[in-house]
């Protein structure tokens, strides 16, 4: 007997991306998009191309990069706003708009001042002219959780009929516990049977979000929203990994059913997210987290040695994760191995790509004695950021004692030519950061500022991820840096920042949305 797919529906460079601090660049995203599609997503939500120029880049470039996998655009159900979806969406093989409005009393009554029927025909209208750019129109009510399920019939009926064949029922503030969700999905999967697929898109506010996911598929949703490392608003989203994995381990409850997903991908998808976000998973997330495998009992020591199933449901390896072969190469590894290493974790690069990515490793593995996947994993990761460099550090000279004034010489590259100048500050970060405004004429309010350690070891890489604004009326924009000095980590971050800002700045010249409307 063949098994029922589970669709997965993955959120992460739309409802991801509105984690505070998780803001990424155009290159970025075409870099995780690119990498969900290894994963085996079947949906890729890649923005809300109406929101900005930005954005509408983003969805428009992962929509002519990604072959197989639906690239899908959010939009209000505003005719602006599925305009722009289907531009953005227009090159891609296979897409989708998915379009909502809110359905619940409170919604409608306070947020929207618009009566039920109003709001059905903002919907079918919405619906309609979304068929006229894709043949794929998933519509959510959104705030399904605290919507009168008599109501959602009467508008599920409307807009399958005008051409929906996705249902999505949204806990939108992850208010709602498991057997609500189940019995809620249970009646509008019976009433829909045949005529569309049921979603599910769960918050989680109360820790509730897979535990809601998995609820729902046993109740009749054969497609759930998620992201990766369960990122998103407030308390994030449902993890797709989690998800995935309990659908996989747990196969005597869910034996009926499977995705698509690579597991082996997951790991590497999870650790690509978290050095281009600087967001790490907490160290007890399941299935990704650092903890995740680690044994501290000596009685669990014990146990795992003699069976690994003691104290283990998932095997490392079903991740992506071999905690066996993690020391990696040193210096005198030549090209070919560099090449089947980057392979084994997931990167195709170009020949360019390949070449500038190697001669960054032999300079690392020149000054660090061992290296380590993660250690590959973030170099290769900053390199695959093709964005525009306007402004490139060249070198920089520290000047800090106890008492005396902190000082910074820089040298910046900008237009072919080399620009030298030298600051002071309250510290020497303070000294780099304002000596790179003086050059390059931008002055950055710095709004976050972390620096972690890629690996153990005194001599692991740091990595550096900055938050700056440029403009008090633009959003912040984050920065990376990597390097085995922390301080070139730091400018490295600042000066990325600065040029994701310019990249950003010269698509707004380029396009204008007059999506104004708010519902």
């Amino acid at each position: 007997m063949s098994k029922e797919i589970i669709k997965i529906f993955d959120t992460t460079l739309r409802d991801g991306e509105q984690s505070p601090g998780a803001s990424m660049n155009t290159e970025e995203k075409i870099q995780i998009a690119a990498q969900l599609e290894r994963l085996g997503v079947d949906i890729i939500e890649a923005g809300f191309a109406a929101a900005s120029p930005g954005d509408f880049d983003a969805v428009s470039k992962i929509a002519q990069r990604v072959q197989n996998s639906t690239i899908c655009s959010l939009a209000r159900a505003i005719d602006a706003d599925i305009k722009a979806a289907g531009e953005a969406i227009a090159a891609a093989k296979m897409k989708r708009i998915h379009t909502f409005i809110a359905t619940s009393p409170i919604h409608m009554q306070y947020k929207l001042k618009m009566n039920p029927d109003e709001v059905i025909r903002r919907a079918v209208r919405a619906v309609e002219y979304a068929r006229e750019f894709v043949d794929d129109v998933e519509f959510s009510c959104e705030d399904a959780g605290r919507s009168d399920i008599g109501f959602m019939k009467e508008i599920t009926d409307a807009v399958i009929n005008a051409g929906a064949s996705t249902i999505n029922l949204p806990d939108t503030v992850g208010f709602r516990l498991p057997n609500e969700i189940g019995a809620m999905v249970k009646e509008m999967s019976e009433y829909t049977k045949g005529r569309a697929i049921i979603s599910v898109h769960n918050h989680n506010d109360l820790g509730l979000g897979v535990a809601n996911s998995l609820e729902a598929i046993a109740n009749g949703a054969r497609q759930v929203e998620c992201t990766i490392n369960g990122l998103g608003e407030r308390a994030g989203n449902a993890a797709l990994e989690e998800i995935v994995m309990a659908l996989k381990t747990r196969h005597d409850i869910f034996k009926d059913y499977d995705t698509n997903i690579n597991t082996k991908e997951i790991y590497p998808t999870s650790r690509l997210i978290a050095n281009i976000t600087g967001i790490e998973p907490q160290p007890n997330k399941a299935i990704v987290g650092k903890n995740a495998f680690a044994h501290e009992s000596g009685i669990h020591q014990d146990g795992v040695l003699k069976h690994k199933e003691t104290y283990e449901i998932i095997r490392p390896e079903d991740i992506g994760l071999d905690m066996e072969d993690t020391l990696v190469l040193g210096k005198h590894s030549g090209r070919a191995a560099f090449k089947d290493k980057l392979a084994k974790l997931g990167f195709t690069l170009s020949d360019d790509e390949l070449n500038s990515a190697f001669e960054r490793f032999k300079e690392l593995a020149d000054k660090k004695k061992d290296i380590y996947d993660d250690d590959i994993r973030a170099l290769i990761t900053s390199e695959m950021t093709n964005i525009e460099k306007a402004y490139e550090l060249v070198a920089m000279q520290l000047m800090d004692s106890t008492g005396g004034v902190p000082s910074a010489a820089v040298t910046i590259r900008h237009n072919g030519e080399d620009i030298t100048d030298a600051g002071i500050g309250d510290g020497t970060i303070d000294a780099v950061f304002k000596t790179i405004d003086r050059i390059t004429g931008y002055q950055g309010q710095l709004i976050d500022y972390k620096v972690k350690s890629v690996t153990q070891g005194k001599d692991a890489l740091a990595n550096v991820t900055v938050k700056v604004t440029f403009n008090e009326n633009e959003p912040a924009i984050i920065g990376h840096g990597l390097s085995l000095d922390t301080m070139l980590a730091s400018a490295r971050a600042y000066i990325g920042a600065l040029n994701s800002y310019l990249s950003m700045e010269g698509m707004l010249k380029l396009r204008h949305t007059d999506s104004t409307e708010t519902i």
